[in-house]
Order: C-alpha cells, then sequence, then structure tokens
C-alpha cells in the first residue's frame, strides 16, 4: 500500500498549485477507483475449476460438526464493516468474505446474522452494479432455513457464473477474481481458526494443507491483473502466505477409477488418495500469514 500512497502523493503535488485542484484529484482517484483493464479474460471454465476446488460452507460444516464446534460470530467479518468499503478493490474482495459468512451462519441456522450478512452483500453488489443477477427475495428465504443449503449454494454459483460473464464482458474481470479470492480467503480463515481449537483434527488440517494447490491459482489470477494498484499490493501481500505454504508436501497417489451406481445411476468413483504432509507449525504460522492478510483487507 505504501507505493500506491507514495505514487498518489506525487501525482497530487503536481497539481497542488494549478487551478482545479480538487476535480483533478478526484479524477485521478476515480480512475483507480474504475479501472478498466486490458487484461486476458480468464475462461469460465478455469474460474468453475476453481471454485469447484474450493472448500464450500456445506463442506466445511461437516468439518466443522464433526470438530463439535460452536457457532462464532467473532469469527466472521461484523456486517458493520460494509460502510467503511469505498473502493471498488474493498467491495468486491469482501463482497466475497461476506458470501462465505452468509454459509457459515446458515449452517448453524443463525437466521438474524444471515440476513445481516445478506444485507451487507446485497449493498456491495448493488455498488458494484451487479446487484441485478442476485435474486434477494429468494435468497433470503433460503438463507434462512438451513435445509435449503443446497438450493442456496446452487443459485450462489449461478449467480457467479453469471456475474462473471458479465464482468469480462465489460472488461472488469478483476473484480470477479477479488470476489472468488475473498470468499476462498474467508474460507480458509474459518479453518485455520476452528483448527487451532481442535489440533487433534488430521481432517481439518489436511483442508489447510491441500488449500496450497489453490493459492497458486489465485496467486496466478491476481498475477493477470497487477496492473491494478490495488490488486499488484494484494498480490505481494499473498507472498508471505506463499511462504507459509511452501514446505507443505502433497502427494497424489493413482488408482484406476472404478464405475458404481448410486441412486440408480452409474457414476464414476475415484479411486485415487492424497496425503498431506503438513505440521503443527506449518498451520499455525498459515494462520498468522492468513489473519495478516484478513486484517488488512476488511479493516
Amino acid at each position: 500500500m505504501r507505493k500506491i500512497i507514495s505514487f498518489a502523493w506525487v501525482v497530487l503535488l503536481a497539481v497542488a498549485c494549478g487551478p482545479g485542484k480538487k476535480s483533478q484529484e478526484q479524477a485521478f482517484l476515480d480512475s483507480l477507483n474504475n479501472l478498466e483493464l486490458e487484461a486476458p479474460m480468464i475462461s469460465e471454465e478455469v474460474i468453475s475449476d476453481i471454485m469447484q476446488q474450493i472448500p464450500s460452507p456445506l463442506e466445511i460444516s461437516y468439518l466443522l460438526k464433526d470438530a463439535g464446534t460452536q457457532y462464532e460470530f467473532e469469527m466472521l467479518n461484523s456486517p458493520d464493516n460494509v460502510s467503511k468499503y469505498n473502493s471498488n478493490f474493498k467491495k468486491a474482495i469482501n463482497l466475497g468474505i461476506y458470501g462465505t459468512d452468509l454459509g457459515y451462519a446458515n449452517i448453524y441456522e443463525q437466521n438474524q446474522d444471515a440476513i445481516l450478512f445478506l444485507n451487507a452483500i446485497k449493498g456491495l453488489a448493488n455498488d458494484l452494479s451487479i446487484g441485478q443477477f442476485f435474486d434477494f427475495t429468494t435468497i433470503s428465504r433460503l438463507a434462512t432455513n438451513s435445509k435449503n443449503l443446497d438450493s442456496l449454494l446452487l443459485i450462489t454459483t449461478q449467480n457467479f457464473n453469471s456475474i462473471n460473464t458479465y464482468l469480462q464482458e465489460n472488461q472488469r474481470s478483476n473484480i470477479s477474481v477479488l470476489i472468488l479470492t475473498g470468499g476462498w480467503l474467508e474460507a480458509l480463515h474459518i479453518t485455520c481458526q476452528v483448527a487451532a481449537k481442535n489440533p487433534d483434527n488430521k481432517k481439518l488440517v489436511e483442508k489447510i494443507g491441500e488449500q496450497k494447490i489453490i493459492l497458486d491459482n489465485i496467486k496466478l489470477m491476481l498475477g493477470y491483473y497487477t496492473q491494478d494498484p490495488y490488486i499488484a499490493d494484494l498480490h505481494k501481500d499473498f507472498q508471505g502466505l506463499e511462504n507459509a505454504f511452501e514446505s507443505i508436501e502433497i502427494i497424489r497417489t493413482y488408482q484406476e477409477p472404478t464405475m458404481e451406481e448410486v441412486d440408480g445411476i452409474l457414476v464414476v468413483k475415484d479411486n485415487s488418495t492424497t496425503t498431506v504432509n503438513i505440521t503443527d507449525e506449518n498451520v499455525d504460522t498459515i494462520r498468522e500469514e492468513v489473519k495478516k492478510l484478513r486484517d488488512k483487507i476488511i479493516s
């Protein structure tokens, strides 16, 4: 962020003595906030592949319930923070964060909190001119009933696909990448916080280690948009998290897939296994780096 501030300060000094100071300063700040990018479009297939690998709120819920943990609102990004997000960068990445928080609240049937997160999402989506892709009446109904979680996740995925297509067509695909990044980071944050209180839960620890692959993909996507100074800053901030994952080893052992019948339908069963070599020290370091990065993003 220091580099961005320094650059802005030089430009503002250059126009400080001339007429129309306020309008020129605002024009410069607006140019940063509404930057349209010429970077290559990222295909929907790539986005979809990464989305499928990111731990969903449903998947996290199974892990949390296995760990026997209680709902903790304090782990999440307070909906009150939404008023602080005054740039498209902050709005987009925190939209992703609130999306994960909504799923978490829904899992524990915290209806009042779910509505608060939904309102935060609605405000940010409207500010980013993508509110038209959300059927907030339907989402609100689904979000207040945990039995509808599968439907909520389906609608959320469909919405994101529509948003991603729209943003790419309008040279704003950096926004969809930020939404995706925020959602992934919050899922990792929640998993790390729960794992800290359940160090013997190997499933949680392995799930954290598996995120090394997703992190590589996230950094690769962000790297396409580093001409945006906000994303360039974020890309650098991810280096600490990347370093924390560096020594983790993921071993994939291939086994031939087989066919089996599920509810009268033949499906392919993946028999390959994955071994994640991760230590308690690795988990502690990752949790610290996630917290450092997330604190900067939600502040």
